[in-house]
């Protein structure tokens, strides 16, 4: 036999038995809509397979953005054993379904890796919980725990997510002097960020935190992906305009030293990420940051919602992703920064949520090769959560809407890049 017929017949063999292959395969469709019995340990399922090198698509818009993944019979069994709602479809059937989406507001995404996280946690105590390190916990998704003193150093590029929760980066201890300047969690915050910034060499916390902010802000210029809640969205903002801490705004009650007069004058608004044209409050009395917060307590009694945005699933992936959810209207949840002041929020911000009010809930922008989201509120399960309070019980709360666009976030960075229709 000629050797171009026998090529010819080995590659019409491969080529055969490569596509009997495929289509004899199978996966596992994890649907995320109301049927789901776990939506945040779906996440953990999903997550743990791309660890595997199992091929993993996240369906935007498909039955409140699903996951496929295929199907091997420890993914089947590490998702049965959590409680995790899946069916199993052939290649054929989610050939199907990818092929309905190209007329609707749906698209197949491939998540390509395991992003490596990091939060930042106090080495102290604090008196409240955090959300993310919860939910992170619950769905068995791994992090790793970073401090202050890691920002300075090369490891945080080692880091594709990296998430602030209840961090204040003005210096100013949380604003808590007035209310909490005599209990002992807020001495040792105070005595434990003091002998950080003395070992580092900072003159001052405020100086220290404000060095740190711009270090995050590197962080996210170099390609890394931030994920910012409650006062951690707008004193990251604040500390970054201070021109790495030279324009003193802490009350003198609580640094000794007083604030700069012409603090208004001096504020550099372009080196902020999300936010522009604020006002600082000063009063150590308010326990307020800056005008930023568009929270009033008396308009939000009893308690209200916010919606979520529906983008283009084919050209706006990165909203699309972060918006997933089985539900597009949301419980209201209280924080130290509840929300933003939509007129002080940069143009080239893409607000993902607004309240009933009008305030923007949840936002996303880009910064050099990176990114950032920002979600206003302390815990979504938990509509004023106050010092002290004790950490809600997750297992109750394993189809939370809000949790889901926490862990919306996780996953940003495991999918490839794709950027925004202009």
């Amino acid at each position: 036999m000629p050797r171009k017929t026998l090529f010819a017949l080995s590659m019409l063999i491969l080529i055969t038995t490569t596509s009997t292959s495929f289509l004899s395969s199978s996966y596992i469709l994890i649907p995320m809509d109301f049927t789901q019995t776990n939506h945040l340990k779906a996440y953990g399922v999903a997550y743990k397979a791309v660890q595997e090198g199992l091929e993993v698509y996240w369906l935007l818009y498909y039955r409140g953005g699903s996951f496929v993944i295929t199907y091997t019979n420890s993914i089947a069994s590490w998702a049965a054993s959590r409680g995790v709602l899946f069916e199993k479809i052939t290649a054929s059937q989610f050939a199907r379904i990818q092929s309905s989406f190209s007329s609707k507001n749906m698209a197949a995404i491939r998540i390509v890796k395991a992003p490596k996280l990091a939060v930042l946690v106090a080495p102290y105590y604090e008196p409240w919980d955090d959300a993310v390190k919860q939910v992170l916990e619950y769905a068995e998704i791994p992090f790793d725990k970073i401090w202050y003193s890691d920002l300075f150093t090369d490891k945080i590029f080692k880091y594709d997510w990296l998430y602030l929760h209840h961090e204040d980066f003005t210096g100013q201890f949380g604003r808590f002097y007035i209310s909490f300047a005599n209990t002992i969690w807020y001495q040792d915050r105070v005595k434990k960020l003091t002998e950080l910034a003395q070992r580092l060499h900072f003159k001052s916390v405020a100086q220290m935190l404000a060095v740190a902010a711009s270090r995050i802000r590197e962080f996210i210029k170099r390609g890394g992906f931030l994920f910012a809640m409650c006062s951690a969205t707008d004193t990251l903002d604040i500390a970054l305009a201070t021109d790495n801490g030279k324009i003193d705004i802490v009350p003198a009650v609580v640094d000794r030293t007083p604030i700069d007069p012409d603090w208004r004058t001096k504020l550099d608004y372009s080196r902020c990420l999300a936010f522009q044209n604020f006002k600082i409050v000063t009063d150590p009395n308010i326990y307020e940051f800056s005008d930023i917060d568009y929270f009033h307590p008396r308009t939000l009694i009893p308690q209200g919602y916010f919606d979520l945005y529906e983008f283009s699933a084919k050209y706006d992936r990165i909203p699309s992703i972060l918006v997933q959810c089985h539900v597009n209207r949301i419980p209201q949840f209280l924080g130290q920064t509840t929300d933003f002041n939509p007129k002080l929020i940069k143009p080239n911000i893409v607000v993902l949520a607004k309240t009933d009010r009008g305030a923007v809930k949840y936002l996303y922008g880009t910064l050099g090769s990176g990114s950032f989201t920002m979600l206003g509120g302390h815990d979504p399960e938990d509509y004023a959560h106050i010092v002290g309070e004790k950490a809600p019980n997750m297992d109750t709360l394993r189809n939370s809407p809000g949790y889901r666009l926490i862990l919306n976030n996780v996953l940003l960075p495991a999918v490839k890049k794709v950027k925004r229709k202009t």
